[in-house]
């Protein structure tokens, strides 16, 4: 796979620019705030449809601006495709491929797949639960677009429980005895639960393949620390490997945790079983991470979920884009030369700096200069 062109509209900084790419290594130079970001998180919302900075699209169109543009020509197998993503405010983003429109934006996944590894990845080891669900459902999506429908399928049917569940409980308490629960959460529990078990599996069977992966990756970059190990931690209370195998047997037991914590749901207004509610465990040389681990070790742990992302979407037949976002200047110096060989065995490897020396020179390849939204091909 290889991006090829790349050309915004109205995106973030950009009223429109437009940047022909090769295969190998290319290298965005430029101070700070002059758009080397802007330009990659481009590529990445061509990718998973999500910028990796913010949680909604209204930042990445320009001040002023009514809609954004980005357009994308991915090389796979000889064969040239062109992809479109028109971001409007407040509305569903539109798609193209070739020019001709598609039903829905997300049947635009899986054209193009990139990896990419940025600053905002520290809080995959320091931050939220969520951050590493979103982790795992991104690299879930990009090994098989059709999961980007499982997930929208659970968040509405989440949405809708949740909403019952608050109404229910709101009702139940301002009666003088207890009322009964509606009958309709039971739909909802199997709603819910069908949902959820088919994303559950999908993330067990991911972690399992990914923990040797990160393993290997982290072992390369840090070989005087660690060593590291993943987790699927389960809102159902059981280690992953004491789940049931298969979507079936996973919903059963969903529907039983439902069931012990329906008092609790009913008093808080919320759903408290789920995928929504899991947990990736990540541990450094059997510590828990987050806590333990050194801001050296942390940034490394969260390059190392990234590049084994990358190996195993390469893994299934196609090589991503990767993506290194301001990496290189808060490696040291023995980081930064075992990243640069990962890196430079890659097909397509986009890298920003704020100065060419951050650069290893490894590296070498196409160089452009970034400033006040123009890019220009270095001599």
């Amino acid at each position: 796979m290889e991006l090829r062109d790349l050309e915004l509209v109205d995106f973030r900084s950009y009223e429109q620019v437009a940047v022909a790419l090769e295969p190998g290594v290319s290298v965005f130079v430029g101070p700070n705030g002059q758009g080397k970001t802007n330009l990659v998180e481009a590529v990445g919302y061509v990718a998973n449809h999500a910028s990796h900075r913010v949680a909604s699209d209204t930042p990445l169109i320009r001040s002023g601006a009514d809609r954004a543009v980005v357009r994308a020509t991915v090389v796979r197998d000889d064969r040239d495709t062109l992809v479109e993503l028109e971001i409007v405010p407040g509305r569903s983003n539109r798609a193209r491929l070739n020019r001709s429109p598609l039903p829905r934006a997300r049947d635009a996944l899986g054209v193009l797949t990139a990896v990419v590894f940025a600053p905002e990845d520290l809080a995959l080891v320091k931050g939220d639960p969520a951050e590493r669900r979103r982790f795992l459902d991104e690299l879930l999506v990009a090994r098989a677009p059709r999961m980007a429908g499982v997930r929208q399928d659970y968040e509405r049917v989440l949405k809708q429980r949740n909403a019952l569940l608050k109404s229910a409980g709101a009702a139940i308490r301002s009666r003088a005895a207890p009322g009964e629960v509606p009958a309709t959460l039971d739909v909802w529990d199997a709603h819910l639960a069908a949902a959820g078990s088919l994303l559950l599996e999908a993330r067990l069977d991911l972690v399992a393949d990914l923990a040797p992966l990160v393993a290997k990756a982290y072992a390369e970059l840090a070989p005087d620390s660690g060593p590291v190990t993943l987790a699927y931690k389960s809102s159902i209370d059981a280690a992953a490997d004491e789940l049931p195998h298969g979507a079936e047997a996973l919903a059963l037991a969903l529907r039983d945790a439902m069931t012990r914590v329906r008092r609790q749901e009913l008093d808080r207004g919320i759903s408290l079983v789920g995928p929504h509610r899991d947990d990736l465990g990540l541990e450094l040389g059997g510590l828990p991470a987050k806590g333990y681990a050194s801001h050296g070790e942390a940034w490394s742990y969260a390059l190392s979920l990234r590049l084994a992302g990358h190996d195993l979407l390469a893994s299934d037949g196609t090589e991503p884009v990767l993506v290194l976002d301001d990496v290189f200047a808060e490696l040291d110096t023995q980081r930064r030369a075992q990243l640069a060989a990962r890196a430079s065995r890659a097909d397509q490897v986009l890298v920003t700096a704020a100065v060419t020396e951050d650069v290893p020179a490894l590296l070498t390849g196409a160089r452009f200069a970034v400033s006040f939204g123009r890019v220009e091909r270095a001599s």
